[in-house]
């Protein structure tokens, strides 16, 4: 049995515990990929670009040939500051019980466009087809002759008087999004307006409106596939607004987002359907040359750039256990706040309270007192409405400028009255994730997160929030802390009956990508990790939210320091750690490998242009010691670039060049003793489990 075949027993396994317990989650997931051996804009920064949006043909192409009678739709995408237009999505449009939902032509992006009719014979065709199927519909007049309205409640046709400017509307594509979605306004009162052009290099297009119930947007595609098959369309573009979608239906977007392609996939009712899904796309998106990761030139791991969420809910906005079981939200904001590793052991690089994430006790200094209260007083409610349920979290599921989207646990389209029909999904998403580095980790991580829920459904967590105070920023930086941690979340599991078996917890358990190198010293291990560092945003946040992107000082870094005894005889007391003449503190601590001694180095690697503290200057590459009376002492020295300040010969190549990079860049080197008399750090540089080497 393949390792591969392991993970998909174990995510069977865990379905048949939900499955079990009668808990109906579904999951989805937000799969970001980048080309990481490319140094242009877009795969570095900005959202948009002519290869990115070419790379996501390919990829929609490759997954739509493996989806018989799917629809390809490329619906107009979401619009942000500072952007002149919505950006492209491209869709694929699915029944889920195999049956078509497409039989024209295909998209271009399937085949090479050939001559095609005019778009006035395709709307002709359109309208007579309507016709016969029982709709009221009309090609209209001259010179809007491309175009065909309808109604489907035996209401007359209006295509004078106030409908008559909508009619020449622009195409949606072509118009700023001014609220939270695009709105059609002709579909709200009940006409339907289908618009043709082939600009588009010659190849017809079919703009669709707005349409809210799968059977009549179904009926829509099956008229226009008729209709463009009666006059020998040879391709076909479908375009406009998102289609409308329900438990019968799976539609995935390939979408644009800063430095990445995003991939939105249809929510699955099952984990081991997920990695499947995920399986396919991965196999998509690297024979576009596309990763899930990036490899710095100096060895360091990162996620795509992109992050990597996953949203649980329902198969229908009604269904969702959020709503079903009101207990269970509250619960998890309990849950994930007594449990620091849900948010940081697989966070993405920038995470805290200036992150795209923050936790709901980042914010503002005293909110934890009023979360409090507030689940206090949703308690007492029997059945909370989803209002209520929304209204209660919402203020405090947000970044400290207000921002809900920009949350640990986004609730934004749970049941949310500001977004339209995206508001009121009964869906939770879960934000503070890094792009799983394969399929597997993020079906991990999804079969956690459904776990997790599922338990809380069963046996509500009300024990009381915890304000961590700094230590949620001292000790739960250290991945030392966080594997603790995480590891009673597994047992939590384990005692409830939805724990997850060794295959998965084998990918949740993150360190490869953290560990920098591992060394015996005489009697003594030494393990060096980066740790989290909790980048400050420079200046007001409000005032940064109108802008694309927010300035933060990254210019600091953490390191995580693990001393274990090598031999049965080594007594870790007798090491003593310094840094210049800094005596550095160590936390005593034990895991399931034994007795440790642990401590964070906190310093600034280099200068930014634009930062908090200008006078200070770069600490980098950083030096300290570890002396022995007996064994005695080395000098570790932890360089930012290749220690000889040579030039790489590119980006790495594979995981295990990066790696080779990374030890390398850690120089460790035996010398005669400490020469200087050391002394303790001043009391502002000691943290209760980090020491910042700032105030030196």
């Amino acid at each position: 049995m393949t390792v591969d075949d392991d993970v998909i027993l174990a995510l069977k396994a865990h379905d048949e515990d939900l499955i079990r317990s009668g808990q109906c989650i579904w999951v989805g997931a937000e799969p970001t990929y980048t080309d990481r051996m490319s140094e242009q804009p877009e795969w570095l920064f900005d959202a948009l670009g002519d290869d990115k949006k070419e790379r996501a043909h390919q990829i929609l192409a490759r997954l739509a040939k493996d989806a018989s009678g799917a629809a390809v739709v490329r619906s107009v995408g979401r619009q942000y500051g500072g952007e002149p237009l919505p950006r492209w999505s491209f869709g694929l449009y699915t029944r889920r019980d195999g049956q078509p939902v497409w039989e024209g032509p295909p998209d271009p992006f399937l085949s090479e466009p050939t001559s095609a009719p005019a778009p006035e014979q395709l709307a002709k065709a359109l309208s007579q087809t309507l016709t016969a199927d029982g709709f009221a519909a009309a090609v209209l007049d001259s010179p809007l002759q491309h175009r065909v309205v309808f109604r489907v409640d035996n209401e007359p046709l209006t295509i004078c008087g106030e409908t008559e400017p909508l009619l020449a509307r622009p195409s949606v594509h072509r118009k700023r999004v001014k609220d939270a979605e695009v709105v059609d306004s002709l579909s709200g009162e009940g006409h339907y307006l289908i618009c043709f052009d082939n600009k588009e290099d010659g190849c017809l297009r079919a703009e669709l409106p707005a349409i809210k119930e799968t059977a009549l947007f179904e009926r829509l595609l099956a008229a226009l596939s008729a209709a463009a098959r009666s006059i020998g369309v040879p391709a076909l573009i479908l375009c406009g607004y998102p289609p409308p979608v329900d438990d019968d239906i799976a539609w995935m977007t390939v979408t644009a987002d800063p430095a990445v392609i995003e991939i939105n996939m249809a929510p699955a009712a099952h984990a081991a359907d997920l990695l499947q899904d995920l399986r396919r796309l991965d196999a998509a998106t690297v024979a576009e040359g596309l990763s899930s990761y990036r490899l710095q030139y100096n060895g360091d791991e990162s996620d795509s750039g992109g992050g990597g969420q996953i949203t649980l809910g329902g198969p229908s906005p009604e269904a969702s256990p959020f709503l079903t079981k009101p207990i269970l939200l509250p619960g998890l904001v309990h849950y994930f706040n007594r449990h620091p590793s849900l948010s940081y052991l697989h966070a993405f690089e920038s995470v805290g309270p200036a992150s795209q994430a923050p936790r709901v006790d980042e914010g503002v200094r005293g909110a934890l007192s009023e979360l409090s209260l507030s689940l206090a007083l949703l308690r007492r409610i029997d059945n909370p409405t989803p209002e209520t349920i929304w209204g209660t979290l919402s203020p405090f599921l947000a970044d400290p400028s207000g921002n809900s989207h920009r949350s640990e646990i986004n609730i934004e389209k749970l049941w949310n009255p500001f977004l339209g029909s995206r508001g009121q999904q009964g869906l939770v998403e879960f934000r503070a994730l890094r792009m799983g580095p394969s399929a597997e980790t993020t079906a991990s991580l999804a079969a956690l997160l459904r776990s997790v829920a599922a338990m809380l459904a069963d046996h509500p967590c009300q024990d009381p929030l915890i304000d961590w105070r700094d230590e949620l920023h001292q000790r739960f930086s250290l991945p030392f802390f966080l594997h603790q941690d995480f590891k009673e979340v597994l047992a939590d599991l384990d005692k409830t009956g939805f724990g997850l078996q060794p295959p998965l917890v084998n990918h949740l358990l993150r360190d490869k990508d953290l560990l920098m190198t591992t060394c015996v010293l005489g009697q003594m291990q030494l393990e060096i990790r980066r740790a989290i560092e909790f980048w400050p945003l420079v200046g007001d946040v409000a005032t940064q939210e109108r802008g694309g992107s927010r300035l933060i000082d990254a210019s600091t870094s953490r390191i995580e320091i693990r001393l274990r005894s090598a031999t049965d005889d080594c007594t870790l007391d007798d090491w003593n750690l310094s840094v210049d003449d800094w005596a550095i503190p160590q936390h005593d601590a034990q895991d399931a490998d034994g007795a440790a001694r642990v401590v964070g180095l906190r310093y600034r690697s280099y200068v930014p242009d634009r930062g908090l503290h200008p006078m200070l200057g770069s600490q980098s590459p950083l030096t300290f010691c570890l002396s022995h009376p007996v064994d005695g002492t080395w000098r570790i020295t932890i360089h930012p670039w290749d220690p000889d300040g040579a030039a790489y010969p590119g980006l790495p190549a594979t995981m295990t060049d990066a790696r080779e990079r990374r030890r390398a860049r850690c120089v460790v080197k035996k010398i005669d003793g400490v020469a200087t008399p050391l002394v303790d750090p001043p009391g502002e540089a000691i943290g209760s489990h980090v020491v910042d080497l700032r105030w030196k």
